[in-house]
């Protein structure tokens, strides 16, 4: 499972992104996504854990699954 902090959020539009701890490019993730923690208590900088899968959105980007906070 990948690992990274919090970038940026959008409490207002249900999505966020992720800058990963072993990639260039941040991952995007949407509200849906989150696990045991409400949305709208995520905050930036906050350390989380995920799974990459593939933005049936947009074929070829990928997106955040099965986020999670990582407690510290």
């Amino acid at each position: 499972m990948a690992q990274g902090t919090i970038k940026s959020i959008r409490d207002d539009r249900g999505f966020g992104f992720i800058a990963p701890d072993d990639a260039n490019k941040d991952v995007f993730f949407h509200s849906s996504a989150v696990e045991g923690r409400v949305f709208d208590q995520l905050r930036e900088g906050q350390r989380v854990e995920f799974e990459v899968g593939e933005d049936p959105r947009n074929p070829g980007r990928t997106r955040a699954e099965n986020v999670r906070l990582i407690e510290e």
